[in-house]
């Protein structure tokens, strides 16, 4: 039985965490090879390969079967934040948006840093815009490169008939927020 089933969990290091709880790593197939997944583990008594300590079931196989992994996240920009009081502030600080339009400051930020130029052409001035431009720099969505605002906004949360790999809402709005917390921490705050 399938669940569908998507927790990522952000933390400015993950190892932290992970030395505390009973986790089994998740596995990839990687050059028709199980190699170890980058962030997922399972809380779960799923399979293990006993000689290398990850999932016996690849991810994708694992998940059609009923088990669930959650991703553990490294997010280098938490470890900028001193306590909850200045992720408040970080968070209710508008940002300098003009900023974005250097190469040099979208460069330092995560999702976005390989994409200086389209974010530059498209001068977001909200999260709403900033998590458009996360969603559209994803295979499903790269076709609405080069659109206005407008056409963007009609079909850019739409789950592709496909398959193909796309940022529901939910994500490129986190993942937008999170970049304008990184965006105050550069500009001092």
């Amino acid at each position: 039985m399938k669940i569908d089933f998507d927790v990522d969990i952000d933390m400015a290091n993950r190892e932290d965490i992970l030395r505390l709880v009973r986790h089994i790593p998740a596995s990839i197939r990687r050059e028709d090879q199980l190699t170890k997944h980058n962030s997922g583990i399972y809380f779960q008594s799923i399979p293990i390969d006993p000689l290398v300590g990850i999932s016996a079931i690849e991810y994708k196989a694992a998940e059609e079967a009923g088990w669930f992994k959650v991703d553990f996240l490294n997010n280098h920009i938490y470890s900028g934040v001193k306590n909850e009081q200045h992720l408040d502030q970080l968070l209710n600080t508008e940002p300098v948006w003009e900023l974005l339009e250097h190469a040099e400051i979208t460069e330092q930020l995560v999702h976005i840093n390989k994409h200086s130029e389209l974010v530059s052409q498209y001068k977001p001035v909200t999260v709403e815009q900033l998590a458009m431009i996360l969603a559209i720099i994803r295979p499903a969505k790269r076709h609405l490169v080069g659109k206005d605002w407008d056409t963007i906004r009609q079909t850019v949360w739409d789950k592709p008939a496909d398959g193909e790999y796309y940022f529901k809402k939910a994500h490129a709005i986190a993942y937008a927020t999170s970049i304008v917390v990184q965006l105050n921490l550069l500009s001092g705050y």
